[in-house]
């Protein structure tokens, strides 16, 4: 079909004529110089992509009214420029892929037809644990040990590079997904099929809003949108509010980017765009900003967007970049009044509301024990931890007896005695893509690590230190400025290149500290320089979780404990005697910005990137079949045919009420996805353990939830199983509910079975912000699988309530006011849900008792095109259909 706005088309240079953009300044709107430039992005989209059936004129006046309908939950189309996935949730992705092929050719359609239309980039990146952590050889023997686990998975993503067009793969052993798409395959602006055009981009992450940073408007999605979207389906989405973060003054000379976003996370956005402006930005790197806008999930909002400025241009210099693009690309923003000065208030837009933030005022910060939005000031850490002790079992507490505060247990190891206590530190990780993208802080650890090994202090032997860079870059100039030596004395060698303790991949801690802190029910410490320190996900052994800044986590691991004030106390007393205070090895800003100008240069970029997608040997020796369709080996416990389009038929089946379901689980508020599919370990006592224990596999063969995302009978039986649930039918934390017909207490997955068997439906009750946390499908997937026909909550997180509704599960909501406790519900009823013939979105439905009693609840199928995945049972039987017809 025709474009309505083919008008406004043009060349960007007059001496190049086939390459053309959308001029938006020739709509000769005066709306458009008023915009959000996030919203700017929503709207070129809209207008290239306009065709009048999936994007309609009215959807791109609605954005140009942005002003006007932004309160009014108007629904618009968003067709990204790219997709990007990493393993965790790229595998499902794939596996999907290749059952949808079998699914469509069974319906007489062609199976080729599945094939990703819009670009997807593949980063493996979450499969690499710190299984070894002494030595300069522990990176070889985590990625041989990688491979060895990790080989039918990546077999299986290799047949599907071959096998799909339009998806690249970039193997293990490259870097952190956020960082090489920050890095490496960020446009900024695309030059593509004769266009110039804004770079965008969903992920199945959550952090994929870290590209926010360098200009390009981001965001995470389940992974099963993201399916859709690869198969050139727009997202529907609400235009949202844009909440505009005014930055005003200069960071204290011992403040980090790590500091200034902890500090951020504590502003409530929920469901918005943040758009950064103000003279502060053009104080930050593009590395601060992009720290700063990949924990926007830990603030709420969707995306946390800085607009490309010349700081942005400079980067795309400093990281090798080709130099005619970047020309075109500055060219191309200038042209459609997208190009930025943070100095210059006459571009500030309009926004929804204005929040300001001095840079000044931020202090140092870590943020914990259980949830990232819960900062506490570096000089409040110890009074806080000891607070946190004693209070109530909670998101801030321990419930720890008084009198067993000062608990201490002796322990040896390697020969040595020592002992654990309360606020202990046994693993100590500067890890993930938040803060391994950011040389300031990276060189800031290297420094401090330095001055530390010249004071002569040292780090205990038995804490689990690690370094996993996010790309090769990072590595690069450690080594080249001199102070990669100094952090392998302390400890923190390269482990390897991936996610790793933030996703859980932490591996074991020595059976000595285990022993101790089993033996004094100890709340030992995790201390990272990630994004998410969840109850559960970093080690099942760390029950309180710290995130902080690289340097700070050098601080804490050597200093042993969390129960330190560094105004006070010394970091430690060296050989001769002499305290050693943190203040004293603390590197200033200056010192780390000289190290950074010198040793961190484009040449580093360009020859780390330019084989990146040939530099592992063992990825390359790889063997796959060549098959456009893909053979399943039943043999196989990684990679399996999901049942989710079994008995599917061409013809629409009318949605029916769900009668009589019993709640399988009633939770409180916070139930994230962690909690409901963890990641890491799988338990030896678990149903996911003995099912592959009859597969004839062993414990040491187990690895974790998150490598087998491909396998759905591992997945199905490690729903609800993270070992820190909170149910509320049983009086103690772990992974089982009360299976009502017969009143026993079972794994959640077994009662699940026996009500399956039964022919029960299933519904789960929550409280708030359920399904915070990681964009994880299985958090979808597993529910559906084990019967759960919908979920009745006070209020849920973006990312999860669409992959329940890609599931085909119905998010309900209490009315406003209501919840469990004000409708006096135990969850021992029996629950009917009245889905009525003729269904509009956010409408109210019944839902009636077996006591008699009846209330109504929101049902948050949010757009008519949710509907219509409701309708097709899911998202992607709606696709199937689709290319089947």
């Amino acid at each position: 079909m025709s474009n309505p706005f083919a008008r406004i088309v043009e060349p960007l240079d007059p001496k190049q004529p086939a390459k053309k953009f959308f001029n938006l300044k020739k709509l000769g709107d005066a709306r458009y110089a008023h915009l959000p430039f996030s919203i700017r992005v929503l709207l070129e989209a809209a207008i290239r992509n306009c065709d009048d059936f999936l994007v309609k004129k009215e959807d791109v006046e609605n954005i140009l009214n942005w002003k006007v309908v932004q309160h009014k939950s108007v629904e618009v189309p968003f067709k990204p420029a790219r997709v990007i996935l990493q393993d965790f949730t790229g595998v499902p992705a794939v596996v999907d892929f290749a059952a949808m092929r079998d699914a469509v050719k069974k319906l007489g359609g062609d199976p080729e037809k599945i094939n990703p239309i819009c670009p997807a980039d593949l980063v493996i990146d979450h499969s690499i644990q710190v299984d070894f952590n002494r030595g300069s050889d522990s990176l070889q023997k985590n990625q041989d040990l990688e491979f060895e686990r990790n080989k039918e998975r990546f077999e299986f993503l290799k047949w599907g590079s071959q096998a799909f067009q339009n998806m690249r793969i970039i193997p293990p052993g490259s870097g952190i997904i956020h960082q090489v798409n920050l890095e490496y395959l960020a446009r900024v602006v695309f030059d593509q099929d004769g266009y110039y055009y804004p770079d965008s981009v969903v992920g199945t992450d959550s952090h994929t809003t870290m590209i926010d940073g360098l200009g390009v408007l981001g965001w995470g999605v389940g992974g099963i949108e993201a399916e859709a979207v690869m198969l050139g389906q727009p997202i529907s989405m609400v235009l949202p509010e844009v909440v505009g973060y005014k930055l005003l003054g200069n960071p204290q000379p011992l403040v980090t980017s790590t500091d200034i976003v902890l500090t951020i996370t504590k502003v409530g956005v929920v469901g918005k765009f943040v758009e950064f402006f103000g003279p502060g930005v053009a104080q930050l790197s593009i590395a601060d900003r992009a720290t700063i806008a990949n924990m926007c999930p830990e603030y709420g909002a969707t995306a946390a967007f800085f607009p490309v400025d010349d700081v942005s241009i400079g980067y795309l210099i400093q990281t090798g970049r080709d130099k005619e693009k970047i020309t075109s690309t500055k060219k191309y923003l200038e042209a459609v009044g997208m190009l930025r000065d943070f100095k210059n208030s006459a571009q500030d837009p309009d926004f929804t509301q204005v929040v300001e933030l001095d840079l000044h005022a931020v202090v140092p910060c870590c943020s914990g024990p259980k949830r990232p939005q819960d900062k506490v000031a570096v000089s409040d850490m110890k009074k806080d931890f000891e607070t946190c002790l004693g209070a109530k079992q909670g998101f801030k507490g321990f419930q720890i007896a008084p009198e067993l505060h000062n608990s201490k247990v002796k322990f040896t190891f390697e020969g040595c005695d020592f002992e654990l206590a309360h606020g202990s530190v046994v693993i100590a990780a500067i890890t993930s893509c938040t803060n391994t993208s950011n040389p300031s802080v990276m060189l800031g650890a290297g420094l401090l690590a330095k001055k530390a090994i010249e004071a002569g202090l040292t780090v205990k032997p038995y804490i689990k230190t690690s370094l996993s860079p996010g790309s090769g870059v990072v590595t690069y100039y450690l080594r080249e400025s001199g102070v990669m030596h100094y952090l392998s004395q302390l400890g923190f060698d390269v482990v390897g290149y991936g996610c790793m303790t933030c996703i859980g991949n932490s591996g074991p801690l020595p059976e000595s500290v285990v022993e101790a802190i089993t033996k004094g029910d100890l709340v030992a410490v995790g201390v990272l320089s990630g994004n998410r320190n969840f109850e559960g996900r970093v080690h099942p052994n760390t029950r309180a979780n710290y995130l902080a800044s690289p340097p700070l986590v050098i601080a804490y691991a050597i200093a042993g404990t969390i129960r330190i004030d560094f105004e006070k106390e010394p970091l430690g007393i060296n050989a001769s005697g002499k305290k050693i205070f943190l203040k004293d090895i603390w590197p200033t800003r200056s010192e780390i910005q000289a190290v950074e100008q010198q040793f961190v240069i484009p040449g580093m970029f360009k020859e780390v990137y330019q084989k990146i997608e040939t530099v592992n040997k063992s990825w390359n020796a790889l063997d796959a079949p060549s098959d456009k369709l893909y053979t399943w080996n039943p043999k196989s416990t990684y990679i399996k045919s999901p049942p989710f389009f079994d008995g599917l038929t061409l013809a629409l089946q009318t949605p029916k009420s769900i009668e009589d379901a019993y709640v399988l689980l009633n939770f409180g508020d916070s139930v994230t996805t962690d909690h409901i599919s963890p990641a890491g370990n799988i338990a030896r006592n678990s149903p996911a353990a003995r099912y592959l224990t009859s597969r004839g596999l062993t414990p040491r063969d187990f690895n974790s939830y998150g490598s087998r995302r491909g396998n759905d009978a591992v997945m199905a039986r490690g729903t609800f199983a993270n070992i820190r649930l909170v149910n509320k039918f049983i009086d103690k934390q772990g992974p089982q509910t009360v299976h009502f017909p017969s009143g026993e207490t079972l794994d959640v997955f077994d009662a699940a079975e026996r009500y399956k068997q039964a022919g029960h439906p299933l519904i789960v009750l929550a409280g708030k912000e359920y399904g915070a946390g990681s964009s994880r499908d299985w958090a979808a997937k597993g529910p559906f699988l084990l019967g759960v026909k919908a979920v009745l909550a006070e209020s849920y997180e973006r990312i999860h309530r669409s992959n329940l509704v890609g599931m085909g599960v119905i998010p309900l909501q209490y009315l406003p006011g209501e919840d469990a406790g004000t409708l006096g519900l135990t969850g021992r009823e029996r629950y009917t849900i009245i889905i009525p013939e003729k269904l509009k979105p956010q409408m109210n439905v019944q839902i009636k008792l077996d006591t008699g009693k009846s209330f109504h609840a929101i049902m948050r199928f949010d757009t008519d095109v949710e509907l219509t995945y409701f309708h097709n049972g899911g998202i992607l039987n709606y696709m199937i259909r689709k290319m089947a017809s």
